[in-house]
């Protein structure tokens, strides 16, 4: 028996339920995007969270820092992660999707499939994302998947990541986006 924390899904409050699933709720909200809009830049940024993802976790098998001692019932049956806590992916990648989205509304022209208003396109998307990426980070130490330590180690990855991936964007590879949205028009 272990001799740490123990959660159901039954006694969990539906907000931190949720955001135990952000991961399925925000690789939604990003495919229904670049469907939406099917603009190379927003297929980029998808690109670089998935790298953001996979870098985290090559550093992850590296560092093998293991979890907090957590055991989770899922349908009657304890149930203990089995990989490594440390960074955590979840506070990489969603911090990088609040950096890199703060920067594209900062620096980019307004993609004609979003809309023109400068409220909407430029100054309401960090200000959702910042303080709900904040909320996702957080969550990780409170349903017990990290440590802060390694939620910190995650946020400053995803920190890092977006400005490298947002500048090889906008020095140079945002002409062959562009190439590629001519050829291939909406």
């Amino acid at each position: 028996m272990s001799h740490g924390t123990e959660r159901t899904g039954e006694t969990m409050p539906w907000w931190l339920y949720a955001l135990d699933k952000t991961n399925a709720i925000v690789t939604t909200l990003t495919a229904c995007v670049l469907l939406y809009t099917r603009a190379a830049g927003v297929a980029y940024f998808t690109a670089g969270a998935v790298l953001c993802s996979i870098t985290v976790k090559i550093l992850k098998r590296c560092l093998r820092q293991p979890r907090p001692d957590v055991t989770i019932v899922v349908n009657g049956r304890r149930k203990k992660k089995k990989t490594y806590g440390m960074p955590s992916t979840h506070s990489a990648v969603i911090t990088y999707f609040a950096t890199y989205i703060s920067l594209a509304c900062a620096y980019l022209p307004i993609h004609p499939s979003f809309p023109a208003s400068p409220i909407l396109s430029r100054v309401l998307p960090p200000l959702l994302v910042v303080p709900l990426a904040t909320t996702i980070a957080a969550s990780r130490i409170w349903l017990g998947h990290h440590t802060w330590p390694q939620v910190a180690a995650g946020v400053t990855y995803g920190l890092l990541f977006a400005p490298v991936w947002f500048k090889l964007w906008t020095g140079g590879l945002n002409e062959y986006g562009r190439a590629v949205e001519d050829r291939f028009p909406m």
